[in-house]
């Protein structure tokens, strides 16, 4: 392996979960989180040579993940497809803690993509600077975007859910 390769191998090592989580975020299944996953290696691994370091890595993966998450979503759209049964399903669980955090991920969901992916930062603890470079908006409309998510989440019912 030649000296990229092996620097790139050190940051998607460290930087795994977060493309793993940014996926989860924007799927439906555990096929579709492994496709994204795949896919934004791919987008990172094409990128990679041409990342300026005029941010961090970790905001380039977070940009990188969040848009090949939002455009895989966008094409799926237009593509819908019906998926086949699965004898098992990874996103069920039967306790009280799992079903609240699985109406919790199914509301943010819903969200617009955008919006999610503010919400994703926002839960992993980022400050508003970081989300706002990451996403490409001022740390204040960061934080006006988020009471206004907030706001929609606590209005939200389960009963309304899409999937």
């Amino acid at each position: 392996m030649n000296p990229t390769e092996i620097e790139f191998e050190q940051l998607i090592k460290q930087n795994k979960s977060t493309i793993y989580t940014v996926c989860f975020m924007f799927s439906n299944d555990q096929q579709q989180v492994d496709d994204m996953f795949q896919e934004t290696l791919i987008n990172l691994w094409k990128g990679f040579g041409s990342f300026r370091r005029d941010c961090s890595p970790r905001t380039w993966i977070w940009r990188v993940s969040l848009n090949t998450c939002i455009s895989w979503q966008r094409r799926a759209a237009r593509h819908a497809t019906e998926p086949l049964p699965m004898s098992i399903n990874l996103f069920e669980d039967t306790d009280a803690e799992s079903r609240q955090i699985r109406m919790l991920r199914n509301r943010i969901h819903r969200l617009k993509p955008f919006d999610r992916a503010i919400v994703l930062l926002w839960l992993e603890s980022m400050s508003y600077d970081e989300i706002g470079a990451i996403v490409g908006i001022t740390a204040k409309n960061v934080g006006v975007r988020l009471l206004r998510i907030r706001q929609q989440l606590k209005t939200m019912t389960d009963d309304d859910n899409d999937e």
